[in-house]
């Protein structure tokens, strides 16, 4: 898909991460990457920097082929998905994950996937 300005993308970035599961993988690789990287700069250890891309990449990308059945939006936007990975951890640290969820369903709901089952998560949402 192609889109014209990070806002317009920022609701189907939101749609490739319809289910909990997809979105809390997501932000646990993600601090799990940071985390590790900080400590690899505060020691001095520089092969800790790759952490953050190996570990937050290596977690995220599974869950898209075998959560959500799609590729990473990384594929085609790299620079906005990162931007939208940063805003997506920010609102689940907020307690704002609902609202993702009915991001994704508003998006998906409004551009359907012929043959694609609808989208819900364990909790129904």
């Amino acid at each position: 898909m192609t889109f014209t300005s990070y806002e317009e993308f920022w609701p189907y970035y939101v749609a490739q991460h319809s289910r909990a599961a997809t979105r809390w993988i997501h932000l646990c690789g993600t601090l799990t990457g940071f985390a590790l990287t900080a400590y690899g700069v505060a020691r001095g250890r520089k092969r800790f920097l790759a952490a953050l891309p190996l570990i937050g990449y290596g977690t995220a990308w599974p869950a898209h082929f075998l959560i959500e059945g799609n590729n990473p939006a990384t594929f085609g936007h790299p620079a906005w998905s990162l931007r939208g990975d940063a805003r997506m951890i920010r609102m689940m640290l907020a307690g704002r994950d609902a609202e993702l969820a009915g991001i994704a369903r508003k998006w998906l709901a409004e551009n359907p996937c012929r043959g694609c089952p609808p989208v819900t998560d364990s909790q129904g949402t």
